[in-house]
């Protein structure tokens, strides 16, 4: 490259600006110096400093470090002389009026710049030579004058980019004395430099570099961004991989139909080593005809996954991305996403892989070699099948029954408008053949909704746009297919997909038909009724809710204020109900059962006037419970408690009781403890795991026998079904009936003739609330009722034992 220079033919003072300065350095022998305030762009590079250094020999002005040889670096080299010392400068003005800046630089603006003045001197500090470096944005020239001091006959300027000269320029002192320029600008690419006002062209990327006047470079490829540079200057298209619904066409225009709902390889290391593409297929509203459902790009050396799902929703390594029409890298793949679908492009030295995907279609472009089913493999579909996105069952055949509705003489024909205007704009590029095939295959299994019919010959459009920028013209308008709502960011679940319920409607989520066949056959919504003690719950599919125009919001328990909350990956509805929020769930008993019963309905405030805009929903759930066992438990009375676990069916439970001396409960009745003849006691048996809102504790009786047995021949009653024994006024019981606890008292006693311990036996029931209270009724005679219609008389009671001696 040659630098331009010219001789400056009015430099007042030499200084290319005037003004006062803004900076002063000064140096001895070399020096670093500040120039942020001016700084200088150097064959595309913006530097901030300039370390000088001064020998008898040469001075060298570098950008990087000091100089030195052997060391890479940006440096202006020149002849020496007898300076040994300098100072820096900073000058900022405009550029006078038809100086030589402007001759050399006639593109430069008159405004906006600044200088770095650099006299270097001798020891007896008289100037040697002056060197001057302006700044004119991506821009920048060198100024050199010498004075008398200077001793040799000539200038040497050696401009060097990575310590290789760039330009060697020679100048004699009658030219330096009256002062200099040379224009230092150009283009950095690639660690190459380029001379500015430029343009090269390199065969071996079919590319242009073009440096402009302004120092700033840009690459222009010859070629599309569908075609590839075959390193000699010309250009190919690249190979193309189509994916519609169950087919492939391959690169070679061959048809496979994608058997069943598994992941295969569409594309696997060829051109750029580890690259893997993956295309997962999944049924939509037939259980016998698969979609492409998303496509997954792998870099397994990088360890880096891409899936491109419905909706356009793209992730990397399983986390979301954001993204749109403006290409991002992330981790060496370029995505971006519009409103047309998600594009993927992998470019290395070895080749380019380019993925387009809209939720219906995939275009695979690649340079080089193609391997897997797009390459048009050998291999069957079985030995391109992957296990990791291959669902379990995802192989098993399904027989729908034929649609009746479907003519494939007419959809035939349909698919044979390829052969025809507008569409042969695209024959010479790309045959219809196999798009004919592809769409009749499908059009003959599967019914045309959701826009299918046109979204078949949108691919072959697609294809032929992409791959030569050739627009068919119209298509849409002769065939009337007009544009439908997307499913763009419309994203379902694992068991839906998108689709429209009738032409040109909303698109909405769908349910699968493998997912839905189970509960259709059973005319239900979801999944059967879950139950747990003293709670429930329902899960039922939206897009089967959807299917009959039922709004979930809508719906609500007996209780209004109690909805169904929908799971936003799922897009289950749960409706549920417990003891701590009843929803106005109805609970009823009988001899041996417990019944919870709630229903779903349609919300009120649906109606307006003598209409609604929803079907009226009733759906009834019940839970079913056995009764809860009566469990027995015996203790002393000189013990401080018992407390036993008792299961019973799915009622789990704690049983405790627990002796006093007073009645405010305070002094626990212990081992130690001294008990008198006819002093007072209190008792107290309790419940804990119980929901009390449905289940209440009652004592329903308690006796006294000489022995541990609670059959032994001698007994004494002081409970009688659930109230105290009439012939002993002594005995008092207080909250029977009423919550998980209750307390009774009487005065202790012994057994006429006998000593030793006294053994207290206690039977306690479990009692369901239904429609009264489960308080017993004590008459003067000591008998009782209950308001609730279960009855537990002759069920085994919990029994609780107490002894005590004198």
């Amino acid at each position: 490259m040659t630098i331009m220079f010219c001789f400056l033919l009015y430099l007042p003072a030499f200084g290319l600006l005037t003004g006062s300065a803004a900076m002063y350095q000064a140096f001895t022998s070399s020096g670093e110096m500040n120039i942020s305030s001016c700084p200088i762009t150097y064959f595309g590079q913006k530097y901030e400093k300039v370390y000088v250094s001064l020998d008898a020999n040469k001075f060298a002005f570098c950008f990087n470090s000091l100089y030195s040889p052997g060391i890479q670096n940006d440096c202006i080299l020149m002849s020496g002389g007898a300076a040994d010392r300098g100072d820096l400068t900073v000058l900022t003005r405009k550029i006078p009026p038809g100086s030589g800046v402007h001759q050399l630089l006639p593109h430069l603006k008159h405004a906006g710049s600044c200088v770095n003045v650099i006299p270097l001197k001798n020891s007896q500090d008289d100037e040697v030579e002056q060197v001057e470096l302006g700044n004119f944005g991506a821009q920048a020239i060198l100024a050199i004058k010498t004075y008398s001091g200077y001793t040799h006959t000539e200038v040497e300027a050696d401009s060097q980019v990575n310590s290789q000269t760039v330009s060697k320029l020679k100048f004699q002192i009658s030219e330096t004395n009256t002062g200099v320029i040379a224009d230092v600008s150009g283009c950095r690419l690639s660690g190459v430099v380029y001379k500015t006002n430029t343009t090269t062209y390199d065969q071996d990327t079919c590319s242009a570099i073009i440096c402009d006047v302004y120092g700033v470079a840009r690459v222009v490829s010859d070629c599309g961004p569908m075609e590839h540079c075959q390193g000699d200057g010309s250009c190919a298209a690249r190979n193309v991989c189509t994916v519609a619904g169950s087919t492939v066409i391959d690169i070679n225009g061959k048809v496979h139909t994608v058997p069943d709902r598994c992941g295969y390889t569409l594309l696997s290391p060829g051109s750029i080593p580890g690259l893997k593409v993956y295309g997962v297929f999944q049924e939509r509203r037939r259980k016998d005809v698969s979609f492409l459902n998303n496509v997954v790009l792998r870099l397994d050396g990088a360890g880096v996954k891409v899936s491109l799902e419905q909706g356009g929703r793209v992730k990397l390594n399983g986390d979301v991305l954001k993204l749109n029409a403006t290409a991002q890298v992330f981790s060496g793949v370029e995505l971006s996403k519009d409103k047309t679908g998600v594009t993927a492009k992998i470019s290395t030295s070895n080749g380019m892989v380019f993925v387009f995907f809209d939720g219906d279609k995939a275009l695979i472009q690649l340079s080089g070699t193609v391997q897997g089913l797009c390459g048009g493999s050998s291999k069957s579909f079985s030995g391109e099948k992957v296990a990791e996105y291959s669902s379990a069952g995802c192989e098993v055949p399904h027989d729908d029954t034929a649609n009746s509705t479907i003519n494939c003489d007419t959809q035939a024909k349909w698919c044979n408008l390829l052969k025809q205007a507008p569409f042969t704009a695209c024959h010479n590029l790309i045959s219809p053949e196999p798009f004919v095939t592809a769409c009749t295959n499908t059009l003959c299994k599967y019914p045309a909704v959701d826009d299918l019919k046109c979204k078949l010959l949108e691919t072959y459009t697609m294809v032929c746009s992409k791959q030569g920028n050739v627009k068919v013209e119209d298509w849409r308008t002769k065939t009337s297919c007009y544009a439908q709502n997307s499913c763009q960011d419309k994203f379902c679940s694992d068991h839906e997909f998108c689709g429209q319920k009738f032409y040109g409607g909303e698109p909405r989520c769908f349910c699968r038909a493998i997912f839905a066949s189970k509960y259709r056959s059973e005319s239900s919504y979801g999944e059967p009724t879950a139950c747990e003690h003293s709670s429930a719950a329902v899960t039922l599919a939206n897009c089967l809710l959807e299917e009959e125009g039922i709004d979930y919001s809508a719906l609500h328990l007996n209780d209004q204020t109690c909805k169904g909350e929908m799971k936003d990956e799922t897009h289950m509805v749960t409706f549920k109900f417990d003891s701590s929020r009843t929803c106005g769930t109805v609970v009823k008993a009988n001899d041996s059962k417990i019944i919870y019963k709630n229903t779903i309905m349609t919300q009120n405030n649906s109606i307006v006037g003598h209409i609604y805009r929803h079907d009226r929903v009733h759906i009834d759930f019940s839970c079913f419970y056995n009764q809860p066992d009566i469990k027995s438990l015996a203790i002393k009375l000189k013990q401080s408690s018992v407390d036993q676990q008792i299961t019973s069916g799915a009622w789990i439970y704690n049983l405790t009781m627990k002796a006093y001396t007073d009645p405010l409960l305070l002094g626990t009745i212990e081992s130690s403890t001294n008990i008198q003849m006819n002093e007072r006691i209190w008792v107290v048996l309790k419940t804990e795991g119980l929901d009390e809102n449905v289940v209440q504790f009652v004592t329903e009786s308690c006796w006294a026998t000489n022995q541990p047995s609670p059959s032994g021949n001698l007994r004494y009653d002081l409970i009688i079904k659930g109230c105290p024994n009439p012939a002993d006024d002594t005995v008092t019981i207080e909250n029977n009936g009423r919550g998980p606890y209750n307390v009774f008292s009487f005065k202790t006693f012994q057994f006429t003739g006998l000593t030793g311990d006294v053994y207290l036996h206690c039977k306690v029931q479990l009692c369901v609330m239904q429609g009264g209270n489960c308080v017993p009724k004590c008459s003067q005679a000591g008998r009782w009722r209950r308001s609730i219609m279960s009855s537990y008389e002759d069920e085994n009671p919990a029994l609780i034992t107490m002894a005590w001696t004198y």
